[in-house]
């Protein structure tokens, strides 16, 4: 996929280590585009100076380093940076490799940590909105049917919170697919008959008896 990628000079680019590849990276470094990234097991890499690092950030170091193998040195012939990373909360011990040598070590570290949350996000989309299959493949058709799940998933939260329904979002969910053509009422799909003692009356259509 990096083969297809046009690198935008100035632009950050962050990935996971199934990328590392120092030959294609080197042509983001080229393109004047910074990348920041996880290094592997067997990857050497030689240490040409250490820089001093703050105290209570999680950074245990921070060194201008270069790739020990000649096939890699070829590849990959400048220097990079390595940044040694403990995170706090579940004691990870993360090394981080980039080519941008400006930041502060910390930014780098959580520049790799937001990527982590778009991952996540990614997975929550995966997970909630119930696309199973693309109608259409282009990017336009992606987005509209990007759009349609989430707008379905937020009417679903505002049923959720307007009816008081105690089921979660993936229940309803899958309670609404498995009674898309039915004439059934939400709570009794739901199984929510009390709920109809919690709502205030609202609709405004006139009684027949009171005309």
């Amino acid at each position: 996929m990096l083969d297809d990628i046009v690198a935008e000079p100035g632009a950050f680019y962050v990935m996971d280590r199934a990328y590392l590849d120092f030959k294609r990276l080197h042509v983001f470094h080229r393109a004047g585009a910074f990348f920041v990234t996880r290094t592997k097991s067997g990857v050497v890499l030689n240490r040409r100076y250490s820089h001093a690092v703050p105290p209570d950030t999680g950074v245990t170091s921070d060194q201008t380093v270069v790739l020990g193998t000649t096939g890699s040195a070829q590849n990959y012939p400048d220097t990079l940076r390595r940044v040694r990373f403990v995170d706090p909360e579940k004691g990870l011990r993360l090394i981080f490799l980039t080519n941008n040598f400006d930041l502060p070590a910390l930014t780098i570290a959580q520049l790799y940590k937001s990527r982590w949350r778009i991952e996540l996000f990614f997975k929550w989309i995966k997970q909630h909105l119930r696309i199973k299959a693309f109608y259409g493949t282009s990017e336009n058709a992606v987005k509209t049917q990007i759009w349609i799940a989430v707008a379905s998933y937020v009417l679903i939260a505002i049923l959720k919170k307007r009816l008081l329904l105690t089921a979660s979002l993936h229940e309803i969910l899958q309670v609404l697919s498995l009674n898309l053509f039915e004439k059934t009422p939400i709570l009794q799909a739901c199984g929510e008959y009390h709920s109809y003692e919690k709502l205030d009356p609202f609709s405004n259509q006139l009684s027949l008896l009171d005309l």
